[in-house]
């Protein structure tokens, strides 16, 4: 079977996408592939859905934070960001979702908008509600583990 011509294959456009979750949330690349198509159905309907033909093709996340680079047909970008805007959680976990940027190349969405995850401290305790909590701190923000659940919080609450 022969390739098309350069001039009639599909064009793409990829999104780097930012996401963040409880330090304690499990999420992997199906699952949040399968709330990406979920949310674009919903969303775009069955037809729109397959016009954005969203993908994820890269996939990191780590103690509640991570990247995604999503693959989105080249006149769809639009449709793909409101997409990604409708994903609330993986499974039952929340999520942030944001995208940092649109790129031609996944090279380029690597390079230009990835790379920045804050890191997760996970040895810190702070003072929380009165007494010492167990937290886990992303620059400013601030996880407190309150009875097996956690409170977000910033540096100034926790003095």
């Amino acid at each position: 079977m022969k390739h098309l011509p350069k001039h009639l294959r599909p064009r793409w456009r990829y999104l780097a996408v930012e996401l963040e979750a409880w330090p304690d949330a499990d999420v992997s690349r199906d699952d949040f592939q399968r709330s990406l198509w979920f949310a674009a159905q919903n969303l775009l309907g069955d037809v729109g859905s397959a016009d954005a033909d969203l993908r994820v093709v890269d996939f990191s996340f780590a103690d509640g934070a991570g990247e995604v680079i999503v693959r989105v047909r080249r006149g769809e970008v639009e449709r793909g960001r409101a997409a990604l805007a409708c994903v609330s959680a993986v499974r039952d976990d929340p999520v942030r979702v944001s995208v940092r940027g649109v790129s031609g190349t996944m090279r380029a969405a690597e390079e230009k908008y990835l790379g920045r995850t804050a890191e997760v401290s996970a040895d810190e305790r702070v003072a929380f509600g009165g007494d010492s909590r167990p937290a886990f701190a992303r620059g400013d923000r601030v996880d407190v583990d309150v009875e097996g659940s956690f409170v977000g919080a910033t540096r100034l609450d926790c003095e």
